[in-house]
């Protein structure tokens, strides 16, 4: 081995934390340890119990070309391709948005209600609009055996990045894609609306992290001038297609949760509950109607029937 590379798992996880400290990555301990982990398969107990372990050359060099990515503001789960989420490891690509614990708010929130639903009607038909990994629909899936889900992405690399993460977490038997712009290609009703749509304003992407700027797709961030766009859209088009008795769970910026709400509220869709994140934000919400949703009278007809 080449005397600037570290010969032992102990040397390889310290320059490697020291070198991200430096770049100024958030948490330099936890990311160097998913590094050296995933390039060398060492468990975080081999590093504790046995730092003096040889690293073979070749998982050095890669480990220390990984962490010059993460250097140069590569996401970390980026560079790992993949990231745990709510229980499942989803892999990633370039037009996926990378799923975050904030997300895991709104899988909370519709989780009891998608239980709810499949106790009922023995199914609970899932629609995630703006799927990319797959993420809200295969955990809500994991969780609830009944739960069938549709994935709607208008990018064809997120949707085979979903059908791919559904397999591998032995979930694709339940699970199918569709390309689409929200619901412009979407037929039937479904007893579960699920989305995280883009809602950051388009003046407010250049001020983002860097990580988020230049690695997350634009499209899946982007929610138009006031960031709403999106939910306008998911409100218009819920009367075609949300079952009766049927919710609508979506994550929402931290700021966002009134204007939402009201969006909704036009559309004869009300705020049964709301959750909030980690931080103690309002993160996502979940609406239902009462009676009709204004604008369904007229398209009854041509609808199918939902039950």
């Amino acid at each position: 081995m080449d005397d600037d590379r570290p010969a032992t798992l102990g040397a390889l996880l310290k320059i490697s934390r020291l070198r991200l400290a430096a770049a100024g990555v958030e948490d330099p301990a936890l990311e160097a340890r998913l590094l050296v982990e995933h390039h060398t398969g060492a468990s975080w107990t081999d590093m504790i119990a046995r730092p003096e372990q040889a690293v073979a050359g070749a998982a050095a060099e890669a480990t220390l070309e990984a962490v010059a990515r993460r250097e140069a503001g590569i996401p970390v789960h980026r560079i790992l391709g993949h990231r745990m989420f709510y229980g499942l490891k989803l892999s990633l690509s370039p037009q996926t948005l990378e799923p975050r614990p904030d997300t895991e708010t709104l899988v909370e929130l519709a989780l009891p209600e998608a239980r709810r639903i499949a106790a009922k009607r023995g199914r609970c038909r899932i629609l995630d609009l703006g799927t990319g990994t797959g993420a809200i629909a295969l955990a809500l899936m994991s969780r609830v055996a009944e739960a069938e889900a549709l994935g709607v992405d208008i990018s064809e690399d997120a949707l085979a990045t979903a059908r791919a993460n559904a397999d591998i977490n032995h979930l694709g038997w339940r699970f199918s894609t569709l390309k689409s712009d929200v619901f412009a290609e979407v037929e039937g009703c479904f007893d579960l609306i699920v989305s995280n749509p883009p809602y950051i304003p388009t003046a407010v992407l250049e001020t983002l992290s860097r990580e988020v700027r230049e690695h997350d797709p634009r499209i899946a961030l982007d929610g138009g001038p006031d960031g709403l766009d999106f939910y306008r859209r998911i409100a218009e088009g819920a009367g075609r297609h949300l079952a009766p008795e049927g919710a609508i769970v979506v994550e929402t910026g931290y700021d966002q949760t009134r204007p939402v709400r009201d969006i909704f509220a036009a559309r004869g869709l009300h705020t049964a509950r709301m959750a909030r994140d980690l931080g103690g934000h309002d993160r996502a919400l979940l609406v239902s109607a009462a009676r009709p949703i204004r604008g369904m009278e007229k398209t009854l007809g041509k609808m199918p029937e939902c039950r």
